[in-house]
This record gives C-alpha cells, structure tokens and sequence, in this order.
C-alpha cells in the first residue's frame, strides 16, 4: 500500500505552490506555513483549516481553482522519489498486488500519477473522496485492502506524513514511515511506524 504525494512524487512543494497561488488571488492571508501544516490531510480538512484563519468560498468554488493551478504546477516538471520508484518496482517483480492509497480527491490522484508516469501502475487506487473519512482515519486503506481481497495484516503500508501513518496503523497494516522534506519527524515517530530515511525493497521482505 503506498501512499503518492511524497512517497512516490515529490509533489507537496507543487502543492503548497498551487495553494499559495489560489489564497494569494483571493486575497487570503495565509502562507507557505499554514498550507505545511496540512500536509496528509487531504483537500477537505486543509480547506476548513484555512477557513478558519480567514474566509474561503466554498469547496466546490475552491477545488476547481486548485486542480488548475495544480495543473499548472506540474507542467513545470513534477520529479518522481527515486526511492519509492524501486520499491514499487521490487514489488512489481515479485508479483506482489500493489495500491495506492491518498487522501487526496481522486481528479487529484489521476492528475498526479499522470504527470509522474504512474498511471496503470496499480491494480488497486483509492482516494480521499471514496471514503467516509480521511486520513488520519483508516477508511481509505481498510478499503484498499478490500478492493485487493486482502488481510489489512498482510499488507505493508508506506507512508510520508503522520496523518496517514496513524490511518495505516489503525488499519491493522505494518506502517513504514519515509522521512521526507516536508515530513514531521516527530509525529512519524509518535504514529508508531517504522520510521526510516531511504526506502527499500529489503523493508518489505524483498
């Protein structure tokens, strides 16, 4: 189970970039920071974040700004985590069922994969919009394991951020935690998963 952004692609500086963009067109006051603070959360939790700084238009006005800033971002060139690549390789050639689990929207996960080159990769995706809660609830890899016809005991989940560790975890999953930019060290650590600098194949039993 891999979570994307920041497991696969480094895609949350295009991220807080598409952000900055979109508050800073609307005049909203708040900065690189804030948007940090969100990361793992999805677009739904960031957007009530922000709002509570100051006033947003609603989410439905809000997320076709985003995905087009978003877009915009990417264009200028979205770099995959070599990392994350070789894993999900290994996985591939050892013919392990893999799937990706975000808590983002799913036209954000397909833009994503799209421009990172991982579209078709995998047999199972599901995104922050399928599920009842995001992370750092478990919803969304509990139904990953589903779609695969799987124990959540027998998965491996990797992951980036402390939202999502909490949610692999909670799923029952042995959680491997990378530590990435904009990751926080200390809430990995506190989540309970394996924490560590460089993914491979060999944490996985490969």
């Amino acid at each position: 189970m891999f979570d994307c952004d920041g497991v696969l692609v480094d895609s949350e500086p295009h991220s807080v970039a598409a952000w900055l963009d979109v508050l800073r067109r609307l005049g909203h006051p708040a900065g690189e920071r804030q948007i940090a603070e969100c990361t793992g959360l999805g677009f739904g939790p960031t957007h009530d974040f922000l709002s509570e700084i100051a006033p947003l238009p609603p989410e439905g006005e809000v997320w076709p700004r985003l995905l087009a800033a978003l877009n915009r971002s990417f264009a200028t060139g979205l770099r995959i985590l070599p990392d994350g690549i070789a894993t999900l390789e290994a996985c591939e050639r050892a013919g392990i069922p893999v799937a990706v689990a975000t808590a983002s929207p799913r036209a954000r996960l397909e833009v994503t994969l799209r421009a990172g080159g991982l579209d078709g990769r995998f047999a199972v995706s599901v995104s922050g919009d399928e599920v009842a809660s995001g992370k750092p609830a478990p919803d969304c890899y509990l139904l990953a394991a589903a779609r695969l016809g799987v124990d959540p005991a027998e998965c491996v989940a990797i992951e980036d951020s402390g939202p999502g560790a909490v949610a692999a975890i909670a799923a029952g999953m042995r959680t491997i935690a990378v530590v990435r930019e904009m990751s926080d060290r200390e809430e990995l650590e506190a989540s309970g998963a394996k924490v560590v600098e460089v993914l491979e194949a060999g944490l996985i039993g490969l």
